[in-house]
């Protein structure tokens, strides 16, 4: 039945984006439709998420103003985090990403369309100019997520935080979320294509201001997010 499903699913999910993609380049390159384009997104994601069973509950955004510009911070530790993330925390979410996504042309044309950011890596130079750009995003009022572990945990505890997102945060100076996010690793085992329904829990802590801070408070401001991550996970555990 799991295989079945996931064989429906990458075949309507495939045909979505074959039927959507070039109405999201028209919308969003030439009539530069943002709320179309981010329409089409969550749609997309709605999609795949309800043909392959992937259901999510979240607590604690009720914290975070609607109209504020954050930096929304989780951990990582499956493929489906990122959609249900977009799907959950804000309408139209940016996305710092790295930039080996973008060998998916479409992709890669979409996600510069909806104010996505990719971040190189290899290229220290280009890496700050990307992070640059988004903190300007940020300042005109558009809110991003970041993964700062980098890659997915294969083992559910936190890798080490990379700078990139926090250096944004502190440019456009503004406030960073925590968010843990727990359940959708069993959604795909270890060398199977097959999605199997899961529930995410989703849980979002209170913003930390970084009005005030200078790029010498990064590393503490690392650890403080770090920490509270680490904290929500422990308490969505132990519920």
């Amino acid at each position: 039945m799991i295989a079945v499903r996931s064989v429906v699913a990458y075949v309507l999910i495939v045909a979505y984006i074959l039927i959507a993609g070039p109405v999201a380049l028209v919308i969003g390159g030439l009539f530069r439709w943002e709320g179309g384009l981010f329409a089409l997104g969550h749609v997309g994601v709605w999609l795949a998420m309800a043909l392959t069973g992937i259901k999510y509950r979240i607590s604690g955004l009720e914290q975070v103003p609607p109209s504020a510009a954050v930096v929304f911070c989780s951990n990582h530790e499956s493929n489906v985090d990122p959609p249900v993330l977009f799907e959950a925390l804000h309408r139209r979410l940016r996305i710092l990403y790295k930039a080996e996504l973008r060998r998916v042309p479409l992709m890669a044309t979409l996600f510069d369309i909806g104010g996505f950011v990719a971040v190189e890596r290899a290229d220290r130079e280009k890496a700050m100019a990307a992070i640059s750009r988004g903190a300007e995003s940020l300042k005109a009022g558009n809110s991003f997520l970041i993964f700062p572990e980098g890659t997915r945990s294969r083992t559910g505890q936190l890798l080490p935080f990379k700078k990139g997102g926090f250096i944004m945060a502190i440019e456009a100076q503004a406030p960073i979320v925590p968010v843990a996010v727990q359940g959708g690793r069993d959604a795909m085992r270890k060398g199977s294509a097959f999605v199997r329904p899961v529930m995410v829990l989703v849980r979002v802590g209170s913003p930390i201001p970084t009005a005030g801070l200078t790029m010498s408070d990064r590393d503490g401001l690392i650890a403080r997010v770090r920490s509270e991550i680490a904290a929500l996970l422990e308490r969505q555990i132990s519920s």
